[in-house]
């Protein structure tokens, strides 16, 4: 009898489980899983949005690869906007998360300011922006007062995609300095004072103490932030629109463009799985690197 009061109540307990989920899975169905399974449908399909989708197999794909001018351009773009952002988020986020942390006091309030911009909406903060970068705007007064000439930098094809990057990196560095400010703050403290009285230099300290024992936190940044910047869209949808020419095109933008524009949904779900495939192979390949650097504390 005991067994199968048991049983009974946990039947019960997962009935009542699954009623609380309930809501959640037929959200995750509806909003997720049959969108990912239409996307997959409509890349093989030629569907522009209005009328019937035709199946076309491959077209799209080999289209992508071999017929469209375009795609090999938007591919380098996506790479260098992830590379540059990537490597400066990084570097810029764990030098303030040291600089925070060596503070005596108001580092409550330096985590604040800093991570204030990752609250802003995007296309807030890119319209903000576009108005400093725009021709005439604050940055052209600010580079005439200082008698440094540089041609409008939102028109021009060397400079666009690096204001793109700077507005990339104001929004989002901040999230990253207070990730990595919380796990250096949980570096034992005995270990660096053993260290110290070992003759350790400050460098030597961050170096060979406090940088392997936060290496899984800034592992899990470094991945973050390079899913992030593979679908980057807002700055350059309000700043530059791809322009000038295809100076700043990614590939976010590029499925915008084909799906919205110009209402070749099809082709433009194509693409959105080849960023889907870049970003699988970026991180696979993060996940294999971090068996080199990456010390998990046992």
């Amino acid at each position: 009898m005991t067994k199968r009061r048991k049983s009974r109540l946990g039947a019960g307990e997962g009935r009542t489980a699954f009623f609380f989920l309930l809501p959640s899975l037929i959200g995750v169905t509806l909003f997720l899983v049959v969108p990912i399974i239409a996307s997959v449908v409509l890349s093989f399909t030629n569907w522009k949005l209005l009328g019937q989708p035709q199946f076309v197999g491959f077209a799209n794909y080999i289209r992508l690869f071999t017929a469209d001018p375009q795609f090999w351009p938007v591919v380098r773009n996506t790479l260098f906007f992830t590379f540059e952002y990537l490597v400066l988020n990084i570097v810029i986020s764990l030098g303030l998360a040291v600089w925070i942390s060596s503070l005596k006091r108001g580092q409550r309030w330096f985590r604040v300011i800093f991570f204030l911009p990752t609250f802003t909406p995007g296309i807030a903060v890119a319209i903000v922006w576009m108005l400093i970068f725009a021709p005439d705007g604050f940055f052209d007064f600010i580079m005439r007062s200082l008698a440094i000439h540089i041609p409008s930098v939102l028109t021009d094809q060397n400079l666009a995609m690096q204001a793109v990057i700077v507005v990339s990196l104001w929004a989002g560095v901040g999230y990253n300095t207070v990730l990595f400010n919380a796990a250096l703050d949980m570096v034992p403290a005995n270990y660096l004072e053993a260290a110290r009285i070992d003759g350790a230099s400050a460098w030597d300290r961050f170096w060979k103490i406090r940088l392997p024992l936060i290496s899984p936190t800034l592992f899990f940044g470094t991945v973050m932030t390079a899913i992030t910047s593979l679908q980057v869209f807002d700055q350059i949808y309000v700043m530059t629109r791809g322009g000038p020419g295809t100076a700043t095109a990614t590939l976010g933008y590029s499925i915008f463009q084909k799906g919205f524009q110009n209402f070749q949904m099809g082709y433009a779900s194509a693409i959105a799985w080849v960023m889907f495939a870049m970003i699988m192979v970026l991180t696979a390949f993060q996940f294999w690197l971090q068996r080199k650097w990456v010390h998990y504390d046992n």
